[in-house]
């Protein structure tokens, strides 16, 4: 049976920091200035203002006097326990709670404001109504005050000492993860291979072979520069490395190394230049003209964009491309993330990275929990300060807060793809040198999006379909969130997906024509992948070869670098 520890670790998992164009366009003193309009408003809007203190007023009158009928939401975890539901103190403190809340946001719904100064009081206010939930105090919880109680005291001198090393050691924020049980090397990214071929900015991983016999087209796995490589390699049993092993197929890893000060002009040209030079490696040491190819999320950008530059050379080396969770287009109305950003400041955070040189990896960690505050952090406060627990101990989070950082042009490339939209609008903008046209690139396709993702929501994934010149394309929408549909092994019993063999022009028309099917959409793609991987022939007895012998084994040395 799942404990809420294990709980609040899946939650936060499906929370992983993850790259958006958009991303680095959240500016402080414009959330600031929504607070501002606000207050403003009260002024300006008296009408609308005594309308929701009236509303807020009356309803708590007939909370005080048990008249109320206000539920918790049952998909609610902070109200789960039964004292809110038959404790008169708790359960009135919630409903009064909620009714506030609500009463709030639509106090902000009905303020006269544009769409963007309504986008951000809106996100504003949630994060107020969400810090002030009386399960985030102690006295207001009655978990907590029942913890205090059954230990003594013990679990607040817990708490205490939990808060200071947060204080301390983590920027202020709540630890997610117990990293004590993990180890890289140790009992994370344990698939045996050899760096074959290393510059300054990747190491590339062969994977050595499990069976006697492997097919002849080898695939390229392209992970984000924003997080480290080993989230395809995290545990033996959910190791896409060692699934594609299995398959008798032949994986390369890229590992991006972690990027200083110093590194401040590297950006996607650069990236892509070292990928055409490790395809070459790959090609020489396979002995293969072809090469498949895989991204997931930011990684997925990154591989578009090798991809349009092969297209546009007229090289065909890839034969075939797979998207992971990746959105190519995205859209301010995907996300809310997307209708708090302007294009005023995505310019201030690019002014930003340029002065420091680096978007440190702890920043943007700290910016995407507050996107999510109740997943990432306030289910923290109580788990780790009120309760006294220590954090869980989960793979996924101990990867997810193994952060890196991302190079100020790199950066900057990034938010061009978000200002200008070049996938969108092809052959127009040039992208790493040459001039992005995805319809060019006609290799077959494999794109996977994940139904309950919130980070690359699947109708923005879906329309990478209709960006491509491939005509053999492959959409399976699984039904978990951002991590779990990467991480979605055979032999999960919960695990099902949704396919369609006609590529409709939109995603609610797949949708209409989609059946649901039981299982992992992994051993669809192995099947699809050795379709397209060529022949067999005997496995090579060793990494590498004598012109690129292994420097050393994996994980290599880029991982390790703080």
């Amino acid at each position: 049976m799942a404990t809420p520890k294990d709980e609040i670790a899946r939650n936060a998992a499906e929370s992983t920091t993850a790259l958006n164009p958009l991303m680095g366009g959240i500016n402080r003193q414009e959330l600031l200035g929504a607070v501002t309009m606000m207050l403003r408003s009260t002024m300006t809007n008296p009408v609308t203002t005594a309308k929701a203190a009236s509303k807020i007023a009356k309803e708590n009158t007939e909370i005080l006097f048990g008249k109320s009928e206000r539920k918790a939401n049952p998909k609610d975890r902070r109200f789960k326990d039964p004292a809110w539901e038959h404790n008169p103190f708790y359960k009135r403190g919630m409903q009064a709670y909620l009714a506030t809340q609500e009463h709030l946001n639509e106090w902000v719904a009905d303020l006269k404001m544009t769409e963007l100064e309504h986008a951000r009081a809106k996100f504003v206010m949630g994060m107020i109504t969400d810090a002030l939930a009386p399960t985030n105090t102690l006295l207001g919880n009655p978990a907590a005050t029942k913890r205090v109680v059954d230990s003594g005291g013990m679990s607040l001198l817990k708490g205490l000492k939990n808060a200071y090393t947060d204080i301390t050691k983590h920027g202020g924020l709540p630890s997610q993860v117990d990293k004590r049980p993990f180890e890289v090397g140790k009992n994370l990214a344990i698939s045996e291979g050899q760096v074959i071929w290393k510059n300054e900015m990747l190491e590339l991983i062969q994977y050595a072979p499990k069976a006697e016999k492997v097919h002849r087209t080898p695939i390229l796995i392209i992970p984000p520069q924003i997080n480290k490589f080993y989230a395809m390699d995290l545990s033996p049993m959910t190791s896409m490395v060692q699934f594609l092993l299995a398959m008798e197929l032949q994986p390369f890893v890229v590992s991006w190394r972690n990027p200083t000060k110093e590194h401040r002009d590297w950006g996607l040209a650069d990236y892509i230049d070292s990928l055409i030079q490790a395809s070459e490696v790959i090609r020489k040491v396979t002995k293969s003209k072809k090469i498949n190819v895989s991204g997931a999320c930011s990684g997925g950008i990154t591989t578009a964009s090798l991809a349009s530059l092969f297209a546009a050379a007229g090289d065909d080396r890839i034969n075939a491309i797979t998207f992971m969770v990746c959105v190519l287009n995205p859209q301010k109305e995907d996300s809310e993330l997307g209708q708090i950003v302007s294009d005023a400041s995505l310019e201030i955070a690019r002014k930003y990275s340029k002065r420091k040189g680096i978007l440190k990896g702890d920043d943007l960690a700290r910016m995407f929990a507050w996107m999510r505050p109740n997943d990432l952090i306030w289910n923290y406060v109580v788990n780790n300060y009120l309760m006294g627990e220590d954090p869980p101990p989960f793979d996924v989070l101990y990867w997810n807060n193994d952060t890196t950082n991302l190079p100020a042009q790199l950066h900057s490339d990034y938010l061009d793809l978000g200002l200008n939209q070049p996938f969108d609008h092809p052959g127009e903008f040039e992208v790493a040198g040459h001039m992005l046209d995805m319809s060019k690139v006609k290799a077959d396709a494999f794109v996977v999006a994940g139904l309950t993702d919130h980070i690359t929501p699947w109708k923005a994934c879906y329309r990478t379909t209709q960006l491509l010149g491939s005509e053999n394309i492959e959409f399976i929408l699984s039904s978990s969130g951002h991590i779990q549909s990467l991480l979605n092994p055979p032999g999960n019993p919960k695990a099902k997906m949704f396919r369609n063999p006609n590529i409709a022009p939109t995603a609610d028309e797949w949708a209409a024509g989609a059946t649901e099917e039981v299982g992992s959409w992994w051993p669809v793609w192995g099947q699809w992948l050795k379709e397209r991987s060529g022949a067999m022939k005997a496995a090579p007895k060793a990494c590498g070869n004598e012109a690129f012998p292994p420097l050393y084994a994996a994980p290599g040395r880029y991982v390790f670098d703080e």
